[in-house]
């Protein structure tokens, strides 16, 4: 009897071990790799980018059309 509990403990080790290097290595494998920053745009250009400056520029060209009619 001992010697089956001791198996039995040695085969649960063994197949804990294996499942986990398996997660181990899973997880490895989603590692992302850091990606460099962005450059920063200076003065108006980081504001002409942004989808609200897009938006405005398309309003008031809406509006400016509305007020020729």
């Amino acid at each position: 009897m001992d010697g089956d509990g001791r198996r039995s403990r040695v085969r649960s080790f063994a197949l804990g071990s294996l499942v986990g290097i398996s997660a181990g290595v899973a997880a490895a494998r989603r590692v992302r790799r850091p990606r460099p920053p962005k450059r920063m745009q200076a003065g108006l250009a980081a504001f002409e980018d942004a989808p609200c400056f897009h938006e405005r520029v398309e309003r008031q060209a809406r509006d400016a059309r509305n007020k020729a009619r």
